[in-house]
């Protein structure tokens, strides 16, 4: 039996982790956290793998355990860490532990600073629909799915959704970079993680060193359309360390009837076809599999409508995301009202130096509040900011915004909804807000 312990078992792809790797035979998963929410406080309760108590316990690091993961949640000085340290155990970090199990598969990985989890979602989908079997890691549900994390003894691909933030608190690499794709897929570079990448050159280049890190013979298929991930095709077709096909796309324009719109889930289709096509799948049955995709977990998810109305929740918040959003649905609904509601809850989002970044991201909003909670920004050490700061950096009349989350919500409720189309963003929760329930009491549903 081989003993696996997660230090910060509680994240949302190392729960998903430990579920995939207990659901294999001859594995004994174990784990801690200081603080488990759900989703994955039921799904480690209903699986036997949460902790009978919280916090972090060094006496329960022993000498049997065969390996640590370890989650980013965690700090340098945590006292399970150290010990394990002090035993010698063997330390993966999440995505160490993921190469290390996929090593000998062949690796598709989605990158970029937007649209990683939709590409990836599209892929597997159609991947699963065709009856190819593959392992993955991709951050949201899809449906068809049981969980967001799979590890197998039999699929001979791999298929990740590439992270370009760190990798652990003992390691400060991106986390894409362990992957080494055999095929590699970036969507695009728009500043992210101020706190890791103060300057937007230091973030591109981790993208450069993610290109060389594509297996040789392999492929890189970029978005076209972005100035500086042409910049890295052009670098990777004329450097001589590099043996990979340099692969462009831009939006699907064809036919076929699709679940999902705007431009940029049109473009994410094609970068997924590109990825299939790789290993064998052709583009025809790509398309007609993907017609019925209606999209990934919290991904322009429709969660309610009317006669007159209708509702969607995403997880845009930074500012391309946001910008893709908003302009996705004003051109699915021009006739409609767009009412669009964002929280600013990442590090990066809630820095005064990057707040200029959302600057128009919301102008083709009729109606468009922002979000932020001051608390927040106490939690996390950072500059306070203001409301003023805030709306002056979107830039547009239509912004107001709002730090109280029951003022926000009592602002929505005095709107009237007819023919209406609601967006609410957030990678957060709006400070509790259930937003699916919220928006059906909101178009009286």
């Amino acid at each position: 039996m081989t003993h696996i312990h997660f230090i910060a078992i509680g994240g949302a792809a190392m729960h998903n982790l430990a579920l995939a790797v207990a659901s294999k035979a001859g594995y004994k998963v174990t784990g801690s956290d200081d603080e488990i929410f759900d989703p994955a406080l039921s799904h480690l309760r209903d699986a036997g793998l949460l902790p009978d108590e919280l916090g972090w316990h060094p006496e329960r690091i022993t000498p049997d355990i065969d390996a640590i993961i370890l989650g980013m949640h965690a700090r340098e000085d945590n006292p399970e860490l150290v010990r394990a340290r002090e035993l010698g155990l063997k330390i993966y970090s999440f995505p160490e532990y993921l190469y290390e199990q996929t090593k000998d598969k062949i690796r598709i990985v989605v990158g970029g600073s937007h649209g990683k989890t939709t590409t990836t979602s599209m892929i597997l989908y159609v991947l699963n629909r065709l009856g190819i079997e593959a392992d993955y890691m991709v951050g949201a549900q899809i449906e068809g799915f049981e969980r967001m994390v799979r590890l197998s003894d039999t699929a001979k691909y791999a298929v990740f959704e590439g992270d370009e933030y760190l990798t652990s608190p003992l390691d400060l690499r991106s986390k894409f970079l362990w992957y080494h794709p055999h095929v590699a897929i970036l969507t695009g570079i728009a500043w992210d993680h101020i706190n890791v990448f103060p300057t937007f050159p230091e973030y591109v280049e981790t993208f450069r060193k993610f290109v060389h890190s594509i297996e040789p013979k392999g492929s890189f298929i970029y978005f076209e359309g972005d100035e500086n991930l042409r910049m890295l095709a052009d670098e990777a077709k004329t450097s001589r360390n590099l043996d990979i096909a340099v692969i462009p796309y831009r939006e699907y324009t064809g036919d076929v009837a699709m679940q999902v719109f705007g431009k940029h889930n049109m473009q994410n289709l094609q970068a997924a076809m590109l990825a299939c096509h790789c290993i064998g799948v052709a583009p025809d049955d790509f398309y007609r599999e993907i017609s019925s995709f209606t999209g990934a977990s919290n991904r322009l998810e429709k969660i309610c409508e009317t006669e007159t109305s209708v509702a969607y929740k995403d997880f845009a918040h930074s500012p391309s995301k946001l910008k893709a959003t908003v302009n996705a649905v004003r051109e699915r609904y021009p006739e409609k009202r767009l009412v669009a509601c964002m929280e600013l809850h990442t590090f990066s989002s809630l820095m005064a130096d990057f707040l200029p970044q959302y600057k128009g991201c919301m102008a083709e909003a009729d109606v468009a509040y922002v979000y932020f909670n001051p608390k927040v920004i106490e939690h996390k050490r950072l500059t306070p900011i203001t409301k003023e700061e805030v709306r002056d950096a979107f830039g547009t009349k239509n912004v107001e915004v709002f730090t109280e989350s029951e003022a926000l919500q009592k602002r929505l409720k005095g709107l009237s909804y007819s023919n209406t189309a609601l967006l609410m963003m957030s990678s957060g929760t709006f400070d509790g807000i259930d937003v699916k329930d919220f928006a059906k009491k909101l178009l009286d549903i």
